[in-house]
């Protein structure tokens, strides 16, 4: 009774401390206007375009590495890092625009992103196992992508007015402190990591360590000398995954899901547009569509009694959503692209969960981020796919065509294989 009554404070800190750090990492005040002070400083669209491409390949490349040292040193040090080097970047942005400065800063942003990329879910998976409540691990990642959705939302309300008293200049020096602030937050996080030869799933399913189990870490929290070095991670995370044809499913399976309406979120402010509505209503309707996301994270305790034909249905009750309100060609539409995107702010959470559930090995981060680079080539892709297709049919269309895909990934796992 000791030991369960421990673990509560304990899976409340844990989430307590995971919720403040999504918060702050979204909560980047230079997200309304960067683009704006690109074009002010004089780039031109297709330079802009370049800079776009520059971070999706800085995230791709750096994706898997990251993951490995996360797996080899310290998945909190990463944690830690991840908002430094995004910090600088923004700093950079702003102290010395340029296009040298922006690809530079668009560089390090797409590292930080990369670095926490893996190596949050992958901490949180094994703290949750280690207390004994890998049960609880939809509940508080579904809340941590809300979290990072009122981040995002927090933003767009505040930018407005710092910018009127500073200028870009002061949304950059409000988006470097929050930055640093959720690396103060990430310092608390706790780390615990089994020895390589311990499983980490979860009660049941993948036989856990347990809270009581045997830890490599030393007595301050760091990677004890039986610690697999970067290497020995790397190859861990790809032997799991060539030889689990259930994990490689989960990883097929998360970059499916988000690949395709993670890149059309890109592009809802010029549908929003196109559907007739001024620019200062754009926001509004893109505040409808974040609301949607906040509750797909909020019900991700519910997604997880969902069955695979109850998965299945979910992906094609999103698509068909998000068809029907792009095709409606009013603003009323928005209101399914709120349902649409909430089903699928839900059934991301719940891929990410699938894939958590079935990894077996120490080498949990380098497997998230290998699910994460894929779902960034997917999202590269994609643009050049969208890009084309708008420009010849328009954004209504586009968005109707662009979701068929996931009628083919509901067939998918209606057969069994994912």
């Amino acid at each position: 009774m000791l030991v369960a009554a421990a673990r509560v404070p304990a899976t409340r800190r844990l989430a307590a401390l995971l919720y403040g750090y999504a918060f702050l990492t979204d909560l980047v005040l230079l997200y309304p206007f960067y683009v704006l002070l690109f074009a002010d400083t004089g780039l031109s669209v297709g330079q802009i375009s370049s800079l776009f491409v520059l971070w999706a390949a800085a995230g791709i490349l750096l994706e898997v590495p990251s993951g490995v040292w996360a797996d080899a040193v310290s998945r909190r040090l990463l944690l830690c890092l991840g908002p430094v080097v995004t910090a600088t970047g923004f700093a950079l942005w702003v102290l010395l625009p340029s296009y040298p400065a922006f690809a530079v800063g668009f560089l390090l942003w797409g590292a930080g992103g990369a670095l926490r990329s893996g190596a949050l879910e992958a901490l949180v998976f094994t703290e949750l196992d280690r207390l004994g409540a890998a049960h609880r691990y939809a509940r508080l990642i579904g809340r941590a992508r809300t979290a990072e959705v009122l981040g995002v939302v927090g933003s767009g309300v505040l930018a407005g007015p710092v910018f009127a008293l500073g200028g870009y200049l002061a949304v950059g020096s409000a988006s470097v402190a929050t930055c640093l602030l959720a690396a103060v937050v990430a310092t608390r996080l706790p780390e615990h990591r089994p020895p390589p030869a311990a499983p980490a799933g979860p009660a049941g399913l993948d036989g856990p360590s347990g809270p009581d189990g045997p830890d490599s870490r030393g007595p301050d929290g760091q990677p004890g000398d039986d610690e697999p070095g970067w290497r020995d991670s790397l190859r861990l995370g790809f032997a799991e995954v060539r030889a689990d044809h259930r994990i490689r499913a989960a990883v097929l399976l998360v970059a499916a899901v988000t690949a395709i309406w993670g890149g059309l979120e890109e592009y809802t402010g010029l549908l929003a547009r196109d559907v007739g509505v001024g620019d200062a209503g754009v926001p509004l309707l893109l505040l409808l569509v974040s609301a949607g996301m906040t509750a797909g994270g909020l019900l991700a305790p519910l997604g997880e009694r969902l069955s695979h034909r109850g998965y299945a249905g979910l992906l094609v009750l999103a698509a068909a959503a998000t068809a029907a309100g792009a095709l409606l060609r009013h603003p009323a539409g928005f209101l399914l692209l709120a349902v649409a995107f909430a089903a699928f702010q839900l059934a991301t959470v719940l891929a990410d969960v699938r894939l958590q559930a079935r990894i077996r090995g120490s080498a949990r981060a380098t497997v998230t981020s290998l699910a994460g680079m894929t779902t960034d080539l997917t999202i590269v892709a994609f643009y050049g796919g969208y890009g084309l297709l708008a420009g010849a049919v328009g954004n209504p269309v586009a968005f109707g065509v662009a979701v068929l895909p996931y009628v083919l990934v509901a067939l998918w796992l209606l057969t069994g294989r994912a």
